[in-house]
């Protein structure tokens, strides 16, 4: 459901649907409230009302500041992990101009194959969640065979040789790091939580009963949208490559690599 939304949706529309959605149920709760339960709108039971709902926002406030910058900084070290798979890929074919005429062109042809299998194939089931490494696997496999079926004969060859040998192992690392963020998501009870909490505060604030008919919406108003909007980022940040504001595979068409999407 959360791919399917972020994937169908842009983010204006899913701020529409989260935050509107939100506010609207507030809004036309509050006006049933007043009408069918005058006593809470009243604010009789305010004293129990402010305290319980106080309590529940501190607990709340505390629950989403935690996972909204622990996902940020995933979100962070995951577009961190792609720009440095795309720069050792890069750098494993600058390092191959050392090399004869024949080698470079095997490298060139197998990081070309390797790119192409990233951004064509795997990005577009990474988005739903599902990579496959099994689609990067002969490419990456391919690249490691050029190295080991290549003896450098100069010293200048045999440093640039390492050179390349040990970007390529970074690339490995890096692809086995960006499968496995783009698998991750928050841990159901966490998820649970944070919806959760929504469905709690909402219900409290309503039931905050303020005399007048406009202070209350604003009231209401301004809870539900606050977090409407905290529901849709933490749903956002806990799916880097997934939706309109997703991890792009830019770094793998710029730079010396762009000469294969050319």
């Amino acid at each position: 459901m959360e791919l399917w939304l972020l994937n169908t949706f842009g983010t204006a529309e899913l701020a529409i649907l989260f935050v509107g959605g939100a506010v609207v149920f507030s809004l036309a709760g509050s006006l049933l409230l007043r009408r069918f339960s005058p006593r809470v709108s009243q604010g009789r039971h305010n004293d129990v009302i402010a305290v319980v709902l106080g309590v529940y926002g501190a607990i709340y406030g505390i629950i989403l500041a935690f996972v909204v910058v622990a996902e940020w900084e995933a979100l962070g070290a995951a577009e961190t992990n792609v720009a440095t798979e795309a720069a050792q890929t890069a750098e494993v074919l600058r390092d191959s101009s050392a090399f004869p005429p024949d080698q470079r062109r095997r490298i060139s042809i197998a990081v070309g194959g390797y790119v192409h299998a990233i951004v064509d194939k795997q990005w577009p089931l990474m988005r739903e969640g599902r990579p496959d490494p099994g689609l990067t696997n002969p490419e990456i496999t391919a690249l490691y065979k050029v190295f080991q079926g290549y003896e450098p004969q100069t010293e200048v060859q045999k440093t640039y040789y390492g050179q390349a040998v040990s970007s390529l192992s970074g690339v490995a690392i890096a692809r086995r790091s960006r499968l496995a963020t783009s698998q991750q998501q928050m841990p159901v009870l966490l998820t649970g939580l944070v919806i959760g909490g929504a469905f709690v505060i909402l219900p409290l604030s309503l039931a905050y009963g303020i005399p007048s008919l406009k202070v209350q919406l604003v009231f209401v108003g301004a809870i539900s949208a606050l977090i409407g909007v905290s529901v849709l980022l933490v749903l956002t940040l806990d799916r880097p490559f997934s939706g309109s504001l997703c991890i792009s595979p830019a770094p793998f068409r710029e730079g010396v690599l762009a000469q294969y999407w050319q």
